[in-house]
């Protein structure tokens, strides 16, 4: 009977001879070394031989006896049972002729790494894991930094002994995988020394959207268990897969995580240890941008081979660690991506929003883009299973796969610690429920017992409150939308959405503020930035802290404006998206940090020192070119050429020359790389010189709020006149109507991204029925936006 295989013996088709993760090991090791990708070596156990040694020590009988007809909900009773189960396992021996196998092996993996003992990793993989319909992910155990016959035979036998968690019987159970239906292959796997380096977790697809066209990745200090086990909240970053396959270095997006703890291996007494990350480390990326995109194109292959090798796409998770003592990046497990990788039971969208406000009690890390309320269950170990009703929401510091039976009760999840890949949220996707990750010290901010409403529904920012707030549940079948001629755009301010809204079916982004980015990522006054010398120094001193990292003040902006920018266009390459650049009125601007140096006190700044005659005046163009090196990264950098540039607030045709000239200087020219550059036309001189404005530009854009306000001559921020602004108003549809029986004259398309056909359907078939080229709204509206259009153009038709 066949005791071990090595690597370079198995592969994708061996999952019942060696479990899934070591067929999955096998196959990369094998077929995707010629492409880079590096796995080290190691050989597994064999299924036979954990049957063999079930038989010769009589264990079936007793797994089946003591866990006949058990209570999946008496957690108390499983938990019992399968303690016993493993205790006689662990009383066992394993047959000598495995552990002559594993011995023999042991020694010719030391002698290839030129020592007497080399370090290894012993891991778990069972014959129904790492499947597109059950991932097993955690279920049974891993041990690391092994070393010694001894050491390795021993953590075989734990792993075997593993099969038989009470979390392992409780999801074979839920599966609907009888008693010995599973068998356990331990994996002995070379040890990569990222306790000395970095190591974390890659997907294939966006986590939280399912969006297939960027890859996820995450990083921290030392191995990488604390961010599986949610101990830390990992750095993570963004990149966009069609980009990078065409040469491009496209790292959309970076969060520098608190990487709490490290968890590193200690030589004086042979023990891993996790003890709190210094804080030089914990402020600094645990990975650099170009090992990202090496492990994102070593992503890409590992998904081209599996989707090739099993006929359909197959988005991957993917684990990754560096060796601190080579430099070297090696992967170190794959499987496939099971939570948006299973087919769809409808085409049905539900969108959660809060219907009523408050205060949040607590923030962390959003999962699931759900809403939920239920009576705060604190809970610190699963041995406390007993106190957790059915709708409970859980409150704990982290959670591990012995949870998983517990989490099935929960209405939703809050934890302390860990990110977007750790235990907690990957069971959170699994089960529909939303959760807060990495929320910090709870204390006594949610009491044991008290209503609350987890809210996961406002991007990557998720909230609790006190109470049930009623919320919304907004459900549209995208295959029932319309099909329509007129190109239907969304609104796009928070770039932490884009992914999500991405696979809605929209032509593209028709506008994206500049200014919202800035606010969430930027948060200083770009002169701040380019004069920081001279500030003041305490106002020096919190500019310096919040660039820190960065080798110039200067590229702390544009590089937290490029990504922003960046994951708006990656969400929905290759269809269009239209950045607008900054419109912060006089006040705004303020309003940012250092903000008050530089600004005019001006009396009504709505019609003051905004758009285009800020990009060309001598006291802001130097904050300006920054803005427009960040969205040139984009383009050139990046790649994503499907980003187009919006000027808002263009009084004049004159000022358009003006800020284009500037525009040309920095590098973006209008035709150049196909890059398009529209003008807002929400000015009445935009509509009386539309033709002059149309030399210029390649389209408008009806901005709908100032344009009522300046046609009507209304203060948008005055709540006197407050009644009298209305965008269906005659004046301002004899506005709209002019610019569009102009632009048709000079072939110059028209679209709008005011909120006007958001609020308004009858204002949307307006625009129609004169002949709009496009319309942009807000998530919200799409389905109404698409039945009013859908209307119109029938009506024309008819």
């Amino acid at each position: 009977m066949e005791q071990i295989c090595w690597f370079n013996e198995i592969g994708i088709g061996d999952v019942e001879r060696v479990g899934g993760k070591n067929a999955s090991l096998g196959e990369m090791y094998q077929q995707l070394g010629s492409q880079g990708v590096r796995v080290p070596n190691g050989f597994a156990t064999t299924a036979d031989a954990f049957r063999e040694f079930l038989r010769v020590n009589d264990l079936e009988t007793v797994i089946d006896q003591t866990l006949a007809d058990f209570d999946p909900e008496d957690i108390d009773d499983l938990h019992d049972r399968a303690r016993r189960v493993r205790r006689a396992i662990m009383s066992a021996e394993l047959q000598p002729s495995l552990v002559e196998a594993i011995t023999r092996a042991y020694r010719a993996l030391s002698e290839e790494a030129g020592l007497d003992d080399v370090d290894v990793a012993v891991r778990s993989s069972a014959t129904a894991e790492d499947l597109p319909e059950a991932s097993f992910a955690g279920q049974q155990e891993t041990y690391l930094m092994i070393r010694g016959e001894d050491q390795v035979i021993d953590s075989v036998r734990r792993c075997f002994a593993s099969l038989y968690t009470t979390r392992a019987v409780s999801y074979r159970h839920d599966m609907g995988l009888g008693g010995d239906a599973v068998a356990l292959s331990a994996c002995v796997q070379r040890m990569v020394r990222s306790d000395s380096a970095s190591s974390g977790v890659l997907f294939t697809l966006d986590t939280e959207s399912g969006a297939r066209n960027v890859v996820y990745l995450t990083s921290t200090w030392g191995l990488g268990e604390n961010i599986v086990q949610g101990r830390v909240i990992p750095d993570s970053f963004y990149v966009h897969k069609e980009c990078l396959r065409a040469g491009f270095a496209p790292v959309v997006g970076r969060t520098l995580g608190a990487k709490e703890f490290t968890m590193a291996f200690d030589k004086s007494s042979h023990k891993i240890t996790n003890e709190p990350t210094l804080p030089e480390k914990a402020t600094t990326f645990s990975i650099s941008d170009s090992e990202v995109l090496d492990l994102a194109r070593w992503a890409l292959v590992i998904e081209d081979h599996y989707s090739a090798t099993r006929g359909v796409a197959t988005p991957m998770d993917i684990e990754w660690a560096k060796d601190g003592k080579t430099n070297e990046l090696f992967i170190v497990q794959a499987r496939p991506e099971t939570v948006h990788s299973r087919p769809r039971a409808s085409s049905v969208t539900a969108t959660y929003t809060l219907a009523d406000s408050g205060t949040p009690l607590i923030t962390g890390l959003a999962v699931g883009e759900r809403i939920a309320s239920g009576q705060v269950r604190r809970v610190d170990s699963p041995a406390e299973m007993s106190r957790v009703e059915t709708g409970d929401v859980i409150v704990t510091e982290i959670t591990d796969p012995d949870w998983e039976p517990i989490l099935k009760r929960a209405a939703a999840l809050v934890t302390e610690r860990g990110g977007r890949t750790s235990h907690a949220a990957i069971v959170a996707r699994e089960l529909g429920i939303p959760a807060i990750v990495g929320v910090g010290p709870i204390g006594d901010q949610l009491a044991d017992g008290t209503l609350v409403t987890v809210s996961c529904a406002d991007g990557e920012t998720g909230a609790v409150y006190a109470g049930h707030l009623l919320f919304d549940i907004d459900e549209t079948d995208m295959s029932e939308l319309p099909e329509v001629r007129t190109a239907i755009n969304i609104n796009v301010g928070d770039p932490s959405v884009a992914l999500k809204h991405s696979q809605l079916p929209v032509a593209g982004i028709g506008l994206a503020r500049m200014e919202f980015i800035y606010a969430a990522h930027v948060g200083i006054h770009p002169l701040a930035l380019t004069r920081r010398d001279s500030l003041a120094a305490g106002l020096r001193h919190q500019v310096d802290q919040r660039t820190a990292g960065y080798a110039h003040p200067e590229e702390f902006l544009v590089d937290r404006l490029a990504q922003g920018v960046g994951l708006l266009a990656a969400a929905f390459w290759p269809r269009p998206v239209v950045i607008r650049l900054s419109d912060f009125k006089s006040n705004e601007y303020a309003s940012l940090l250092g903000g008050e140096l530089f600004e005019p006190i001006e009396q009504n700044p709505m019609i003051g020192w905004r758009g285009a005659s800020r990009y060309y005046h001598r006291d802001f163009a130097e904050g300006f070119v920054l803005e427009l090196d960040a969205i040139r990264r984009v383009r050139e950098v990046f790649g994503l050429t499907n980003l187009k540039v919006m000027v808002p607030f263009c009084r004049t045709p004159e000022e358009g020359d003006a800020v284009l000239e500037i525009m040309k200087d920095r590098g973006l020219e209008r035709g150049q790389n196909g890059l398009e550059i529209l003008v807002m036309a929400e000015v009445p001189s935009n509509v009386f010189c539309a033709p002059e404005f149309a030399e210029r530009f390649d389209g408008f854009s009806i901005g709908s709020n100032d344009l009522t306000q300046l046609v009507l001559g209304v203060d948008r921020d005055s709540e006197a006149v407050a009644s009298v602004f209305d965008e269906r108003h005659i004046a301002v549809r004899r506005a709209c109507e002019m610019l569009l029986s102009s632009a048709k004259q000079t072939n110059t398309p028209v679209g709008i991204c005011g909120q006007a056909p958001s609020d308004y359907p009858e204002f949307a078939a307006f625009l129609v029925e004169h002949g709009i080229d496009s319309i942009s709204v807000t998530p919200d509206a799409l389905a109404k936006t698409f039945a009013a259009v859908s209307i119109a153009e029938e009506s024309l038709r008819g």
